[in-house]
């Protein structure tokens, strides 16, 4: 499939270690404002991501509304904490449980007016992969302009249910919260997944970010501006996918690689 081009990239990523024992780098709660008082961290953490996005490129919320702008949003962990308030009715704003990984992409849609195409992938680094060559598929489609991968990651509400299972996931536990900003290119795009065994292979302290770790690997590329052509690989319970670009242009910035 056709490569999409990288128009701006917003991240956010924990920096500071959570109260106790379990090495958890937390972002802290956004404040929005009244209006937004109601809203779970998770949600007002993406939309503080897209607004970084925002900022990144240098573009107006106008340059995002409307029908042809795709949404596309992946998360493994991020409805944990929603979940967890609702099973143990600790009075969260969630009514329906099994519509909490709805809530995040429904309030970005809402804030910035996205209506075009729309998805939801529930998984790790694999299904962000995915997502980014499904972003591909509809731009090559002309189904959308641009399209919105947006991941978000946070583990502090959970963090003692992680540290039972802590033998499960490499530490610490980095919340991190992307969107990225995709829009027609050049090159060939490719996406692989198969079965495999094993964590993937990071720097022992880059932490787990689960969804978001393409994403944060992609920000490295981003930021640096490299030159030659970009692969992002990532594993989660067995899977192994690997996307590669041919070519990767830059929209903002005007570069190839």
């Amino acid at each position: 499939m056709r490569a999409p081009s990288v128009r701006a990239l917003g991240l956010l990523s924990g920096d500071r270690p959570a109260a106790g024992a379990t090495p958890i780098l937390s972002l802290e709660r956004p404040d929005r404002g009244d209006r937004f008082r109601r809203a779970t961290r998770e949600c007002l953490l993406a939309l503080a991501a897209v607004d970084a996005m925002l900022e990144d490129g240098s573009a107006s919320r106008e340059m995002i509304g409307g029908e042809r702008t795709a949404l596309l949003y992946v998360t493994a962990a991020a409805y944990g904490a929603s979940n967890r308030e609702f099973i143990e009715r600790r009075g969260g704003v969630t009514h329906f449980a099994y519509t909490a990984p709805a809530v995040v992409p429904a309030e970005v849609a809402i804030e910035f007016g996205v209506t075009g195409a729309y998805g939801i992938l529930i998984g790790g680094a694999p299904s962000t992969l995915r997502a980014i060559a499904q972003a591909a598929r509809l731009l090559e489609a002309r189904t959308c302009d641009r399209a919105l991968v947006l991941a978000v990651e946070i583990f502090e509400e959970c963090s003692d249910l992680y540290a039972r299972h802590r033998r499960f996931y490499r530490w610490p536990l980095v919340e991190t919260v992307a969107c990225l900003w995709l829009e027609p290119g050049a090159g060939e795009l490719q996406f692989d997944s198969g079965r495999s065994g094993g964590p993937g292979r990071r720097a022992p302290d880059a932490g787990e970010r689960f969804a978001a770790a393409p994403l944060a690997d992609l920000s490295e590329w981003w930021r640096g501006a490299r030159a030659g052509a970009l692969e992002l690989s990532g594993r989660w319970r067995g899977e192994h996918a690997r996307l590669r670009w041919s070519m990767v242009t830059s929209h903002a910035r005007g570069s190839a690689a």
